[in-house]
């Protein structure tokens, strides 16, 4: 990988022509899941815009954009559900478009998933473009497209946003824009828990390149020219430690608000975690979880599925360190990727948890990207059909994909 401080980046302008195939391409595929959404709806008499604006966590965060925190739910076994568990930014924006428009809280979660969601797609691709290449860039952003829980890219969720300020951030640093770096990371952290994959990615970073130029400034480094980008200036180093400043302080300032809001200490967000019986346990709850899908043969093809599925995720994250990609990449889809399968409830939601870990995408990206053009267009069009049908089944179902 070319240094962090030197490797130069095209113009906005040009960026958005560079990303234009893949940001059409991803146009098309959540046109079609959402086509396929509003007719299985239709058919079965029901509202579609419903579906993706006002159930689940949509709903947990119009409460927060409507009434502020402090609303909670306290069931019958003694759980209580506080919206506290729910990071502030998205309500927010909510809070705003309906503030300067005549839209709803949830038409405003709405619209920021669907302009969040091509942000996202542009992010992934600038990503994706920097490390391999154009092509691969455009099979990225395709794939993560169609993924099967890529339907939720376009509900009143925080998904989008978050992967939008992720893949921006990350792309900050792999350029050397730390303070942009770090400004996205602090925001990515007000948008749900694992931001902190961000913040370790940045830091990460960060730190492999104060120790890069520890080694260039070393008694045994050879000479570089002056203006080479070997060693960096004081003005590099300066905005690279206020990236690292700036970085954890959105979940930082969450967790520590809700600790003094709940008056339960720095650890108060974990009790209001607690509340929702979600944890984080090394991922033993989960494996008890898949153990216990073979103790019927239907429920056995599950367990199958879910190990498959696993066994999958750490294949991709294997073949990324193989592959050697950039280790601000590899951070933080070993952090989203641990946080998603180690949390100890909501096991029907992990392949959600996921959908921000797109660097596991790279492989197969860089797998199709050097197929023939018809066989990759084949493949991407066959799972995108069956993605849209997925999706349209799932939210017509008894819960979220």
């Amino acid at each position: 990988m070319t240094d962090l401080e030197t490797r130069a980046a095209p113009t906005r302008a040009g960026a958005l022509r560079r990303a234009a195939p893949a940001l059409a391409g991803y146009v098309a595929v959540r046109a079609l899941g959402l086509l396929a959404l509003f007719l299985w709806s239709a058919a079965r008499d029901k509202s579609a815009y419903t579906l993706l604006t006002a159930r689940w966590d949509a709903l947990w965060y119009v409460r927060v954009a409507e009434l502020g925190y402090g609303y909670e739910v306290r069931l019958a076994n003694g759980d209580v559900h506080s919206n506290l568990a729910f990071f502030p930014l998205l309500p927010w924006l909510e809070r705003l478009v309906a503030a300067v428009s005549p839209l709803s809280y949830a038409d405003g979660g709405f619209l920021v998933s669907l302009v969040s969601s091509l942000a996202a797609a542009w992010g992934i691709f600038a990503v994706a473009d920097h490390v391999y290449g154009r092509r691969a860039g455009v099979c990225a952003v395709l794939l993560w497209a169609i993924l099967p829980v890529g339907i939720v890219q376009s509900m009143a969720y925080s998904e989008s946003l978050f992967t939008a300020l992720a893949a921006w951030s990350l792309y900050a640093v792999l350029t050397g824009r730390w303070v942009t770096a770090g400004t996205l990371a602090l925001f990515a952290g007000l948008t749900r828990p694992v931001g902190l994959a961000v913040v370790a990615a940045v830091w990460v970073a960060a730190i492999a390149s104060f120790a890069r130029d520890g080694r260039a400034a070393g008694p045994d480094a050879p000479d570089t020219p002056p203006g080479s980008g070997a060693l960096a200036g004081p003005r590099v180093v300066t905005r690279r430690v206020l990236g690292m400043v700036l970085a954890p302080l959105g979940a930082v300032g969450y967790v520590l608000w809700v600790g003094h809001h709940t008056g339960k200490g720095p650890l108060g967000y974990l009790d209001v975690q607690a509340g929702w019986r979600n944890g984080f346990d090394g991922g033993w709850a989960f494996a008890r979880f898949v153990a216990d899908k073979f103790t019927s043969f239907p429920a056995a093809l599950a367990g199958v599925g879910l190990i498959v599925g696993v066994a999958s995720v750490v294949w991709l994250y294997v073949t990324g360190v193989r592959q050697r990609q950039p280790l601000p990449l590899l951070v933080y889809t070993g952090v989203v990727t641990a946080l998603a399968l180690c949390a100890s409830s909501y096991f029907g939601s992990k392949p959600r948890l996921l959908l921000p870990a797109f660097p596991l995408l790279l492989p197969l990206a860089l797998a199709l990207a050097k197929a023939r053009m018809r066989r990759s267009a084949a493949v991407l069009g066959a799972v995108a059909v069956a993605s849209a049908v997925y999706g349209a089944f799932w939210l017509n179902g008894s819960g979220p994909p």
